[in-house]
């Protein structure tokens, strides 16, 4: 059994707790024992990180580039059995879990390339004899809090960022999921960064991530997790006037158009709603579909839905996953009762279901005869579980595609360019698709919603930079 200590200042340090990090698709698989730092842990992880900033944050370019592009390379390197242990953890199947530290992988390799284009600029002065120079500057000790749906990936393209442009880290991983996250800050001290740039504090966002925000030492907070504890994260670091990036959850739309492509339709609603068992805040989870296509799509659909194979992560025929724990098990058993109890018609899915072993096994449901006032079309439920919403036009499917809190993602499946054209122009969300699933999105492509989804400068690629630096303006006058 594995044991997982913190990494404080370059070394690693047991706890006074231990968290077991379970296997969903097997609880009889205990995969180890990692320990959660006290809050006197914590601070000592933000000192740690205090003391190194000045000499990380003026280091050259060039050393930020080599030490990230090593950990990617090994990273990738390692993918295969990196992959089955993020399998393990989270519950994902196997493929999808190596996809994801591929992904890791190839953030890390970005953004070496990105700390040598740290972009700048000069402007002409008005006063003769002077020059402008405009120039990004590290922020200095970042906190970094990340959930337990992508535990590596998410911790990738917070924690490389952050490095590149020459700023400590004090990682917060989720609880639950606490294994990617060790793996991670292993290979990192192994390529040989400085002690105190990158620190990993595992434990309780009630000890650990509560003494992050409350730090006047930490200079900016990168958080992924519920919009009610986002919400909190952003009004303690505002409240004391510091740097706040937020991404939270979605309720995303895919329009399916009367002259959609049936069988694209069919996989992209798929592919959306129940990969990764839905566990993804840019899963499609309404679907609203014209009238014309109704019938045909939901047949087709429903059939799909129902050949899908779900089992334990590590088994090469499975094609959705245990969900990730019991708490979000029960969570999606309420929502489908309180679908039933609103008056939609529950098509399949929707049970727990027994396999060879003991896991959180749940089958994907879909519900008809929905309208968007329901709770089951406008709470995140973060599970397996998807509405068809009927619609007569198009003019309707758009309107009820933005009658949300959110604004994360968005889809449409049509074979009409003017169609096509006009929902990405009208799509009130940062993300949006055109027959192809809501979920997914590229290392290099910025990444981030709107309204209850995202706050703060959008994550990945070349954006990242807005979060993680400072511009700083001055002045030279030469004579």
């Amino acid at each position: 059994m594995a044991k997982g200590l913190n990494y404080i200042n370059g070394e690693w340090v047991a706890g006074d707790q231990f968290t077991e990090n379970i296997n969903p698709s097997d609880l009889s698989d205990v995969i180890g024992r990692y320990a959660r730092a006290t809050k006197e842990q914590t601070v000592c992880a933000i000192t740690a990180a205090q003391s190194a900033a000045a000499d990380w944050g003026h280091a050259s370019a060039q050393l930020r580039a080599e030490l990230l592009d090593k950990v990617g390379t090994e990273i990738l390197k390692r993918r295969t059995e990196l992959g089955r242990l993020l399998s393990r953890e989270e519950g994902k199947p196997l493929a999808d879990a190596i996809g994801e530290v591929e992904r890791a992988g190839w953030i890390f390799k970005f953004f070496s390339g990105e700390a040598l284009r740290t972009p700048g600029e000069k402007l002409p002065a008005i006063r003769s004899n002077t020059e402008v120079d405009i120039v990004r500057e590290p922020l200095g000790p970042i906190g970094i809090i990340t959930p337990w749906n992508f535990p590596i990936a998410i911790p990738a393209w917070k924690v490389a960022p952050a490095l590149a442009f020459g700023n400590t880290v004090v990682l917060k991983s989720a609880d639950l999921v606490p294994a990617s996250a060790n793996e991670l800050a292993k290979i990192i001290h192994q390529v040989g960064f400085p002690q105190g740039v990158f620190n990993l504090v595992n434990g309780q966002g009630s000890v650990v991530g509560e003494t992050i925000l409350a730090d006047e030492r930490i200079q900016a907070v990168s958080f992924t997790g519920s919009v009610g504890v986002g919400r909190h994260v952003a009004a303690t670091m505002v409240g004391r006037m510091a740097k706040v990036q937020l991404e939270m959850g979605g309720k995303n739309p895919l329009v399916v158009l009367n002259d959609a492509d049936l069988d694209n339709a069919v996989d992209t609603a798929v592919q959306g709603a129940f990969y990764q068992t839905g566990q993804r805040c840019t899963a499609s989870s309404r679907i609203i579909v014209q009238e014309g296509i109704l019938p045909r799509f939901v047949a087709a659909f429903k059939e799909k839905t129902k050949s899908l194979v779900v089992g334990h992560a590590l088994e090469p025929q499975t094609q959705i996953g245990p969900v990730a724990s019991e708490a979000q098990l029960l969570q999606n058993e309420k929502y489908i009762q309180v679908g039933i109890d609103e008056g939609a018609t529950l098509l399949c899915g929707g049970e727990r279901l027994t396999k060879n072993t003991a896991g959180y096994f749940f089958s994907p449901a879909i519900f008809a005869d929905c309208h968007n006032s329901m709770r089951i079309c406008q709470e995140e439920i973060f599970g397996p579980i998807v509405s068809l919403i009927p619609v007569k036009t198009y003019e309707e499917a758009l309107d009820i595609a933005n009658d949300t809190r959110f604004g994360l993602s968005a889809g449409i499946c049509t074979t009409s360019l003017k169609h096509a054209a006009h929902f990405k122009q009208h799509s009130k969300a940062g993300m949006v698709m055109v027959n192809c699933p809501t979920a997914g999105v590229d290392f290099h492509a910025p990444f981030g919603g709107r309204q209850a989804s995202s706050y703060g400068p959008r994550e990945q690629g070349r954006y990242a930079v807005e979060f993680y630096t400072t511009v700083k303006t001055t002045y030279t006058k030469y004579k």
